[in-house]
C-alpha cells in the first residue's frame, strides 16, 4: 500500500491525536499545514479507500500503526532508488560517516533482526 508524502503528513497528524472529530482535523490541518477542508478531505478519503484510516460518524482513526506505514514506505523507496538496503547502506556511507555509537546500534540493530 503506497501512501504520498501529503498523505504521511495527515496522518501524522491523525497518529498524533486521534481518534479525533473531522471538523478537528481540518482546524489542525490548517494551522499546521496551511491546508484548505477540501483538501483535507480528499486526502481522508484517499487513507479511507486504502485501509489506512476510518471515518466513522465524523470521528477519524487509523486502522493501521505509523511504524507500519512509515516502515512500508522506506522499504519502497529503497528498493526503487538504491535495489536493495545494503546498496542504499553503501550509498549513504560513502557520503557520510558513522560515530562509533551510530555504528554499534547499527551491528545491535543487524545481530536482533537476523535470521537465524
Amino acid at each position: 500500500m503506497s501512501i504520498s508524502d501529503s498523505e504521511q503528513k495527515l496522518m501524522e497528524l491523525i497518529w498524533e491525536n486521534e481518534p479525533m472529530k473531522s471538523g478537528a482535523l481540518v482546524i489542525l490541518a490548517a494551522e499546521k499545514l496551511g491546508w484548505k477542508k477540501s483538501t483535507v478531505y480528499t486526502v481522508v478519503k484517499k487513507l479511507s479507500v486504502k485501509g489506512i484510516i476510518k471515518n466513522e460518524n465524523a470521528v477519524i482513526s487509523s486502522l493501521r500503526d505509523r511504524e507500519d506505514v512509515i516502515g512500508e514506505k522506506s522499504e519502497r523507496i529503497i528498493s526503487k532508488s538504491y535495489g536493495s538496503l545494503p546498496m542504499f547502506l553503501t550509498a549513504f556511507l560513502s557520503r557520510e560517516k558513522l560515530t562509533k555509537a551510530e555504528a554499534e546500534e547499527l551491528k545491535r540493530l543487524i545481530d536482533e533482526y537476523t535470521e537465524d
